[in-house]
């Protein structure tokens, strides 16, 4: 069941499709459909929330998808790979969303995460993480935050509780792991977009990581670094204690 708001109340452009957030593709709401099922009782809250479980868990986790190309943030496209890094797992939620009826629209921070494997550190030069990427919804007449990376085995494997979502109360990530460790700390905000601001993002991080390092992380893709490494998930922890 696609729910339906009052155009008067909220921007259409929250619940438009265009060529990143492109939920009139078949293939997102044909997912968003079999997530969600077609009950009539069920209300948006009930649908954004079944709709983050299905991208935290069923979307793979996978920081080393950064691109600098328009179609690697394509909603579709993720879908199809089933993986990606924060912002793809944020657009594609976006997506999923707006197929169901439900505004939605992408929010950036810049985190400090404290727990990553090495092979990432070096992978990202630093412990701070510039424009990470989350998913918010319209409902119950006020944007509520939903972060959807990590995928529950993800989580198990740092000693993170997955982060829960009740479509009510913001779900952004945990200060500590469960052994009282730092864990995630969101030190600024970007704001908000109806789209993916890719060349902002690009900027920002051309800006604070430097320009050599990310063409860095683009030019690896065909490097040895990415055939040889296998999934995140068997990543030894820096700092899993």
């Amino acid at each position: 069941m696609k729910h339906q708001f009052n155009g008067s109340q909220m921007d259409e452009k929250y619940v438009q499709a265009d060529s990143f957030i492109d939920h009139d593709e078949e293939a997102i709401s044909d997912f968003a459909l079999r997530v969600v099922g077609n009950s009539s009782c069920q209300t948006p809250i009930d649908t954004a929330v079944k709709l983050y479980y299905a991208v935290r868990d069923k979307i793979f986790y996978d920081p080393y998808t950064l691109s600098r190309e328009p179609v690697d943030y394509r909603a579709s496209n993720i879908l199809a790979k089933r993986r990606g890094f924060c912002v793809q797992k944020a657009v594609l939620l976006c997506a999923l969303a707006r197929a169901m009826g439900i505004p939605a629209r992408l929010g950036f921070a810049t985190v400090t995460n404290h727990l990553a494997s090495r092979k990432l550190m070096h992978f990202i030069g630093t412990h701070i993480f510039v424009f990470h990427g989350y998913t918010e919804f319209w409902l119950g007449q006020r944007w509520i935050k939903a972060t959807p990376a990590f995928n529950h085995e993800l989580c198990d494997k740092y000693r993170v509780p997955p982060l829960e979502f009740n479509g009510r109360d913001d779900a952004l990530f945990q200060p500590y792991n469960s052994a009282k460790k730092p864990f995630m700390e969101y030190i600024g905000y970007h704001g908000s977009f109806s789209t993916v601001p890719l060349q902002q993002m690009l900027k920002a991080w051309e800006d604070f990581y430097g320009a050599e390092r990310v063409q860095g992380w683009f030019d690896i893709k065909c490097s040895t670094f990415i055939k040889e490494r296998s999934d995140f998930l068997e990543e030894a922890p820096f700092n899993p204690e």
